[in-house]
């Protein structure tokens, strides 16, 4: 539910009620060598969210309609689909399929040898009058790329990391599509001392465009997170034409009790491209500043785990806006708090 936002409620802030996921599976084979096959409405969540998430965070998630093959072969799961994104309509039972948008792929994870997991994938994106800062045109955007991962420690101290690197090429109007990202998380988990504190960064760099060439290089994270960046995430651009540096640290408290804090530095990687939302939409266009730094967003959050199934949560954070900002319009630093309660069965 939204209220008092102007201009009303945005599809992703208010639903009445729908299904979220509603589908029919089949499938066969063993513990070692199996198959499913499903139709119907999914949610679909891969990786680290990066391309393809629930979108927590916004108070509607995403679903999508289509089908899906799941495979166990070996070591490997593999999934291949086939799908739509649901349009979020605001009543009772109305999501349907956006028929301008097709999305479809095949994604493969692995176990390695000491923890580590790994994971290979190719999206194919197909929309109608997509928006860029160079204008809008039809996209046919394909994604290849793979995931190196270690999970964060449990029990003795030890560093989990998380990189990701792909390219994508394709069709925009009578353009050709080059873009890519590198994604990189590194942190180390103490639990055996007070706190137990984990200390991590991020550094992550996602390509820009040149409008002068005949080539697009907007990188598109298709349809990644709500909280790309954190649950502050509404305070600052998303990841798209951005150079960031995100250092972290959490800690735990008495009675199921977690605080962090974190601090995020943002630069264009292309001076010749805007600022977008996580979302994905134009906030900023280029051409009335060439500095590079978007700016910077401490913010802290402190959730209780009241039991197995009931959260709460407080979040603060302000984005102060850099050059760039500055320049492009007139800008101000930006407060954001906001207070979260979740149940989950």
């Amino acid at each position: 539910m939204n209220s008092y936002r102007i201009g009303g409620p945005r599809p992703i802030d208010e639903k009445k009620l729908d299904f979220q996921t509603a589908f029919l599976e089949v499938g066969a084979g063993d513990d070692r060598d199996w198959i499913k096959f499903r139709a119907g409405r999914h949610e679909m969540e891969y990786g680290s969210g990066r391309l393809i998430d629930v979108r927590e965070g916004p108070n509607v998630r995403l679903s999508f309609d289509g089908f899906k093959i799941k495979t166990g072969i070996g070591p490997w799961q593999i999934d291949g689909f086939a799908m739509r994104p649901d349009l979020d309509n605001p009543g009772f039972f109305d999501n349907a399929p956006n028929h301008a948008v097709g999305f479809w792929g095949v994604y493969g994870v692995r176990p390695l040898k000491k923890s580590l997991t790994l994971d290979t994938y190719y999206f194919g994106l197909a929309r109608k009058a997509a928006a860029f800062d160079r204008g809008v045109a039809d996209e046919l955007r394909h994604t290849i790329g793979a995931r190196l991962s270690r999970p964060v420690a449990q029990t003795e101290p030890g560093w989990d990391f998380d990189y990701e690197a792909l390219w994508q090429f394709g069709s925009f109007g009578s353009a050709n599509i080059r873009a890519w990202t590198v994604a990189s998380e590194a942190g180390y988990w103490l639990p055996t001392v007070p706190l137990k504190p984990r200390f991590s960064a991020k550094a992550d760099i996602s390509s820009g465009d040149d409008p002068r060439t005949n080539t697009l290089g907007t990188f598109n994270p298709l349809f990644p997170k709500g909280n790309y960046f954190g649950v502050l995430a509404t305070t600052g651009p998303g990841p798209i034409n951005f150079i960031d540096v995100h250092p972290h640290v959490e800690t735990a408290l008495p009675h199921n009790v977690t605080a962090s804090f974190d601090w995020i530095f943002q630069w264009r990687e292309s001076l010749q491209d805007g600022v977008y939302a996580v979302s994905g939409f134009l906030i900023i266009p280029a051409g009335k500043s060439d500095a590079r730094f978007v700016g910077h967003r401490p913010g802290t959050e402190v959730r209780w785990q009241a039991n197995r199934h009931l959260w709460f949560q407080a979040d603060y954070g302000i984005f102060y806006a850099g050059k760039f900002v500055k320049e492009s319009q007139p800008a101000r630093n930006l407060n954001y708090w906001t207070l979260w309660a979740g149940y989950k069965f």
